[in-house]
């Protein structure tokens, strides 16, 4: 009987030690603590698991373009939030909020909230 719960702790220590391993903290790519704002046009929209990415193109005050690699939620947890692969489309005008990354040249940004200007389509929020 003791072998058994032994075997047992075991087995549920690698097991749930396994999935809280196996997510990235985002305090480690992002300034949790900052957010900025980035607007231009939607160059991509990878509808994905484990995280989606928005591709998006913005001019800097220079007037050159830096894309702006966008980090969102899984798919399965975008289509809870009645996000599909098809409600962003190239060329759709963006404005992006989120915790800028914590390598400048990167141009990375987690998603807080996304707006299209165009039909007012908005989504906002924080998903893990």
């Amino acid at each position: 009987m003791k072998r058994t719960l032994i075997v047992l702790a075991i087995a549920i220590a690698l097991v749930t030690g396994g999935r809280a391993y196996a997510h990235h903290s985002f305090a480690a790519t992002y300034f949790v603590d900052q957010e900025i704002t980035v607007e231009g046009t939607l160059t991509q929209f990878m509808f994905r698991n484990p995280h989606s990415f928005v591709k998006v193109d913005v001019k800097d005050d220079k007037g050159q373009i830096q894309t702006w690699a966008v980090e969102w939620g899984g798919g399965a947890q975008l289509t809870q939030a009645h996000v599909t692969r098809d409600t962003l489309k190239p060329g759709d005008h963006v404005i992006v909020t989120g915790n800028p990354g914590r390598d400048p040249a990167e141009h990375r940004i987690r998603l807080h909230k996304i707006v299209r200007p165009s039909d007012g389509w908005t989504w906002e929020g924080v998903i893990m």
